[in-house]
């Protein structure tokens, strides 16, 4: 962080911008706990051409596609990328590149979601390359996350103010759909539910040996 950055902007808000900082890392969580596992099943697939439990890699596809362009990504845009760009340009190249991996891992989902559908008629030679599609796909999206975490929220954590920070926390916490202005939170809690139950350990709850 330069020193003006540092010197103009403004000191953290207490608990409102921890809360709202939690928030958002703890959607982060969720999301890498559903990629982490989506990778594990995929390896394992690959090395033990063993068809894989399609209705967890669909649960996991599903989740991926729909909470971070549906949910995740328009309030990162809307709220937190908008308010800090209205403080400073000093992140301005970081957030370009940010919006602009938003519609990258729509397409990059896609890909993945017709690679399984590949897979499911195919067999076992389609899974090499959906382990790649997903290697790829980790790759993009945990660097994406390390981006936000370890360049956006500290800049914004000197740059935003109390204002600022609760019209972020309150997007965040609201959990609503954009386009539809649907409450989306008990979805998604229950498909994550889901997915932990029936993904095999140890990655979740289900039966390994099934």
């Amino acid at each position: 962080m330069n020193s003006t950055v540092a010197a103009t902007g403004s000191a953290p808000a207490s608990h409102v911008a921890r809360d709202a900082i939690r928030l958002i890392r703890d959607e982060h969580s969720r999301l890498a706990a559903v990629i982490h596992g989506m990778l594990h099943m995929a390896r394992q697939m690959a090395k033990t051409k063993v068809e894989p439990d399609l209705k967890v890699l669909r649960a996991m596809l599903f989740y991926i596609s729909e909470y971070p362009e549906r949910f995740h990504h328009p309030k990162e845009d809307q709220f937190l990328f908008a308010r800090l760009r209205s403080h400073t340009h000093d992140f301005d190249g970081a957030l370009d590149t940010l919006e602009a991996q938003h519609g990258q891992g729509e397409s990059l989902v896609h890909k993945m979601e017709h690679m399984l559908i590949r897979l499911e008629f195919s067999g076992v030679q389609a899974y090499a390359p959906f382990l790649q599609m997903v290697e790829d796909y980790a790759e993009f999206y945990f660097n994406h996350m390390r981006i936000e975490e370890e360049t956006i929220l500290p800049g914004a954590e000197k740059q935003l103010d109390e204002t600022d920070w609760q019209a972020v926390g309150q997007a965040f916490a609201a959990n609503v759909d954009p386009l539809e202005k649907k409450e989306l939170k008990g979805d998604f809690d229950r498909l994550f539910s889901l997915i932990v139950n029936i993904a095999p350990a140890p990655i979740g709850l289900g039966d390994a040996t099934a």
